[in-house]
């Protein structure tokens, strides 16, 4: 080798040597025509110390420097070189194998010989190697100190001298490498004179096979052909390759060059894509339009929104892409394309299959599943309709929400939900213009498009929980959406074309109809679903609520039974509510302590007990609400209405000496209920006489109104004749007769006006054990559509005056040590 005349090529590849990396540079010789690489080759024995190198293939004739960093390649290194003696070197087939065996390397390799050992200044070590002769890979013979292998040499067959196809083959190889080396930078002058004027052929070809820019596996690949003919046809293949791939990426730049400006740099990288788009035989940006096109032609839009449609397109097809508008275009675009305009799924008119659906999902909501399927019997005579707006509204928990999913299974229709709690932006509704950054359609048109079809079930959740603010009135944006006369021709402000929504039914939901607005609830059909009597809440927790929460918490079904007497006790002692969510969640508290014995390998109960509840739930956490008997006089049960289901509650009056003419009253009271009070008092100071009262009471002693449970919040004017009827009481100290509870608003004149919530006040009155009930006479239209069951057990007294109240409310006995 002529140290004398070394020159390094510039394309670079890694070496990692214990976490270290290395450039590898193969050195380039000036080498006379018939150099013999193979001297000193006779040395080589049966047995060769191996050096495994790391993403390095290395050629015969060729040197090449290399970084060594592992132990035992330091000791075989140190050891050859002191002795003088050859090395065998492969390449690992994984560069991150730390100890490589026999399978972790390429059988093939290459006789070298230690040129120099150099010490570098970082204190690393770098040995210059330099190819002799090939070999094949036997075995390895021993692991320690180092790598030793044995080996068989294997001969390289060279082409005649006078073949003149490989001596074009070469020039070509030449040329080839010569340009590429131009493509990538300037080369150096010498680097350029070295390879056209190397007069040896198998260094020229080996050389540059060492320097093909892909991994070691295709290097390898050319090491293993024998015959350098065929090496030399596979590398000219290789190196055409890679060099048409430098034209393309030298082509990609010159083209992006001319558009970019001091403004556009920063789109470099989009334009290098662009101009492979187009090498690839296409621009992107025509091709999403015309799968748009494509889209479109299978629309079933009218001919207005296909000619929007189209301006809109040939709108997007004038923006450039870099511009901030054509995103947005694009967005505007994909909606208009995406929305089912006038695709309807197919409504299954089966009303026994949708009865079945519905049955199957909820227990009881007798008048929601009639209304349903009188809607689908209508749209089956006639075909088609515009879709009801209903309006569900109770106390939380009883199902409203998830009816919808039902109705959706029995129509065969998609379901899809919004829910409106604090909603307070009107945008929300109706989208934003376009001329807004960040615009987007309304939650209707969004979900439209989610749903794929014009006809879903669409639940709007909790409808009075809307909010308004300074961004407009949500509540009133609804009023087009949910106006069958209107919402034909549904206006999104984004969308900016007229949009049906006849076919889609709307079903709303909500706890407190008071919160809605007078037109919102004009233009629903209103469906009170009320709670759940005890034998309902049982049935369901029976049929849903146990077989879903085991399948929950991965307890096999019917492992353990839950007998309807531990639902009751569950439902009375631990849950208080109209609805059945609490009594999920207790349920769902028993199925973890069960799933816990289940994973510890415990024996799990046959059943749960009513006693067992304590182990499971704690102590009670509620007590029934009991009548407390007749014994004091002023104490008079009422009835009252609260979101989560009816209440019973007591108003207690005492009379103290005094001044007369004072009122007070406690129990954390509301303004109403507070009137409701003083015009009891006023209504009995003025017709004292036809209650037997004397009008000296008046002047003489002080009377203190009390409803028990004073950190609850009490309101309403329903407990206004359970006032005048414990007032009564307290000024005559007659007893109130047992067992009875009452409802309803008095009039300064002693009249009774109806009140509100009498399903869940009867609810109510029946757990606490009430017998009977006096209402007013207004109220029995409510009465009579209750379900029977509901009513066993109470006798039921109408009512218009308040003077039948306290004839039938009051005995003629006196209480026991009465005042006077």
């Amino acid at each position: 080798m002529k140290k004398d005349k070394v020159t390094m090529f510039a394309e670079e590849s890694y070496n990692d040597l214990d976490d270290n990396i290395g450039i590898v540079m193969p050195i380039l010789t000036d080498c006379d025509v018939d150099e013999d690489f193979t001297e000193g080759i006779e040395r080589v024995g049966e047995e060769l110390p191996i050096l495994p190198l790391r993403n390095m293939v290395l050629f015969p004739g060729v040197a090449m420097p290399v970084m060594i960093g592992r132990p035992k390649s330091m000791r075989l290194i140190k050891e050859a070189a002191h002795k003088k003696s050859l090395i065998g070197v492969v390449c690992q087939k994984d560069m991150n194998t730390e100890d490589p065996k026999l399978e972790d390397l390429y059988t093939t390799g290459v006789v070298a010989d230690i040129v120099r050992v150099l010490e570098m200044p970082d204190g690393t070590t770098t040995v210059i190697l330099q190819g002799k002769k090939r070999f094949q890979l036997e075995e390895l013979s021993a692991d320690d100190p180092y790598l030793t292998g044995k080996i068989k040499l294997l001969e390289d067959v060279m082409p005649d001298k006078s073949d003149r196809e490989f001596e074009a083959l070469v020039s070509t190889i030449k040329d080839l490498t010569i340009k590429m080396l131009g493509a990538a930078s300037e080369p150096p002058r010498d680097l350029i004179f070295s390879i056209r004027n190397n007069k040896n052929i198998l260094y020229l070809i080996n050389f540059s096979c060492s320097n093909v820019p892909n991994g070691s596996s295709e290097k390898q690949d050319l090491l293993l052909i024998g015959n350098l003919k065929d090496r030399a046809y596979r590398l000219l293949f290789i190196l055409n390759r890679e060099y048409q791939l430098v034209e393309l990426k030298t082509s990609i730049q010159m083209k992006t060059h001319e558009d970019i400006n001091q403004q556009q740099k920063e789109y470099f990288l989009q334009q290098q894509i662009k101009t492979i788009q187009e090498e690839l035989g296409g621009n992107i940006n025509e091709l999403e339009i015309k799968e748009l096109r494509e889209k479109a032609a299978k629309k079933k839009w009218s001919p207005a929104v296909a000619e929007t449609f189209e301006k809109e397109v040939r709108k997007l097809e004038r923006l450039h892409p870099q511009s901030p508008d054509f995103s947005i275009q694009t967005q505007y675009v994909q909606t208009i394309i995406n929305l089912p305009w006038n695709e309807c799924s197919k409504d299954n008119f089966n009303l026994a299959h949708a009865q079945k659906v519905l049955d199957r999902d909820h227990y009881g909501l007798e008048k929601v599943k009639e209304r349903i399927i009188e809607h689908l019997a209508v749209l089956k005579l006639k075909g088609d309709m515009k879709s009801p707006i209903v309006c569900l509204y109770g106390p939380p928990g009883v199902g409203k929400t998830s009816l919808g999913k039902s109705v959706a299974e029995a129509l065969h229709r998609k379901y899809v939900r919004v829910s409106l709690g604090g909603l307070h932006d009107e945008a929300e509704i109706r989208g934003h213009r376009r001329t807004y950054i960040g615009a987007m359609s309304g939650r209707i048109i969004q979900n439209l498009q989610k749903a794929g079809t014009s006809n879903p079930v669409f639940i709007l959740d909790e409808i009075d929980k809307v909010t308004n603010d300074f961004k407009g009135d949500p509540a009133s944006a609804l009023l087009e959406v949910l106006d069958p006369e209107q919402n034909n021709a549904f206006h999104d402000n984004y969308l900016d074309i007229d949009y049906d929504l006849s076919k889609v039914m709307f079903i709303a939901t909500a706890n407190n109809l008071n919160t809605i607005s007078q037109p919102l609830l004009d233009r629903m059909e209103l469906i009170e679903v009320s709670g759940y009597i005890m034998e309902e809440k049982v049935e369901i927790a029976a049929r849903h609520l146990v077989p879903k929460q085991l399948e929950i918490h991965g307890l096999p079904k019917g492992k353990v039974k839950f007998p309807k007497k531990t639902l009751q006790a569950i439902i009375e002692s631990y849950t208080r509510e109209s609805g059945v969510r609490e009594l999920d969640k207790k349920i769902a508290k028993i199925m973890r302590k069960l799933a816990r014995k289940l994973a510890s390998d415990e024996v799990l109960p046959a059943q749960i007990r009513p006693e067992d509840l304590h182990d499971y739930l704690g102590a009670v956490e509620y007590t029934r609400d009991k009548y407390q008997g007749n014994d004091y006089a002023g104490v008079v049960t009422g009835l009252a209405w609260t979101a989560v289901g009816g209440e019973i509650l007591f108003v207690e009056s005492s009379l103290s000496k005094g001044k007369g003419s004072k009122l007070t009253l406690t129990g954390n009271l509301g303004d109403v209920m507070k009137e409701s009070a003083m015009l009891a008092l006023e209504y009995i100071h003025s017709h004292a006489g036809l209650f037997g009262i004397d009008e000296g009471m008046f002047e003489n002693w002080n009377v203190h109104i009390h409803v028990p449970e004073g950190a609850i919040p009490k309101d309403g004017p329903s407990a206004g004749i359970t006032m005048v009827t414990s007032l009564v009481s307290a000024f005559t100290q007659r007893k109130v007769r047992s067992n009875l509870a009452m409802t309803g608003e008095i009039t300064l004149r002693g009249k009774v006006l109806p009140v509100g919530g009498i399903k869940e006040k009867i609810l109510a009155a029946k757990r606490a054990g009430i017998k009977e009930l006096i209402l007013c006479k207004e109220n029995k239209k409510d009465i009579e559509e209750i379900k029977p069951d509901y009513l066993k057990g109470l006798t039921f007294h109408y009512v218009d005056d308040i003077r039948q109240v306290v004839d039938l409310a009051l005995l003629k006995e006196k209480v026991a040590n009465p005042l006077f």
